[in-house]
């Protein structure tokens, strides 16, 4: 129920120079997006609009990069660092950018619309996840690539529970880097695209009771 406070997030974003767009979902209150998750999935109207006048004055870009408050709004914390971080890394290794989104009331499928209206080869959404009784601020990233309407679940790759108690941002943001630039090579992503990082490491020695 806590409030989605956009101020601190799009201040420091502007700071370090990061274009943004700021929209909305199809929900207009905290209440409508706890009972209608569909229409967390969908733009308002006018983000639709905004999406299409922005379309028009920039080219098809390889990322879409969004944050949305979720079901945790207290997560968005962790969200500027890593979008710092892993554009710096990315548009040194060439990727093209539209502006990051910023989306109130937004559930993981409204990244599906937004990559498609920016003609982005993928789409990343950071918001919070459902918050447990010990990680009121955890934060989930979903990757798709090719984004459009209609992706499922199965189209995506996640990288769940970053926070200083669960999953680190510095290896949050290498998990990403590792998983975009993979999902760009080998143009897929969700059920088919692993980290292989982890299946190269050494098995755990347990001992035994």
């Amino acid at each position: 129920w806590s409030p989605f406070d956009q101020g601190p997030l799009v201040s420091e974003l502007e700071e370090a120079g990061i274009p943004l767009v700021l929209l909305s979902s199809a929900v207009s209150s905290r209440d409508q997006y706890l009972r209608r998750p569909d229409l967390g999935r969908r733009l308002s109207e006018s983000s639709r609009e905004e999406l299409k006048r922005l379309a028009s004055q920039q080219p098809a870009c390889d990322l879409s990069m969004i944050i949305s408050d979720g079901v945790s709004p207290q997560a968005t914390r962790h969200a500027v660092p890593i979008v710092l971080a892993l554009r710096s890394k990315l548009v040194r290794e060439g990727w093209t950018m539209s502006p990051v989104a910023v989306v109130r009331f937004g559930r993981v499928a409204v990244q599906d619309e937004i990559g498609q209206r920016l003609g982005a080869t993928l789409s990343l959404i950071l918001l919070g996840e459902r918050p447990g009784l010990g990680s009121p601020d955890s934060l989930g990233a979903y990757l798709v690539y090719h984004p459009e309407v209609g992706r499922t679940d199965a189209d995506r790759n996640c990288v769940s529970n970053i926070r200083p108690e669960g999953l680190p941002v510095p290896q949050a943001i290498d998990a990403l880097h590792f998983l975009l630039t993979q999902s760009r090579h080998r143009k897929l992503s969700g059920v088919q695209l692993k980290d292989e990082r982890l299946l190269q490491s050494p098995p755990l020695s347990l001992p035994l009771e």
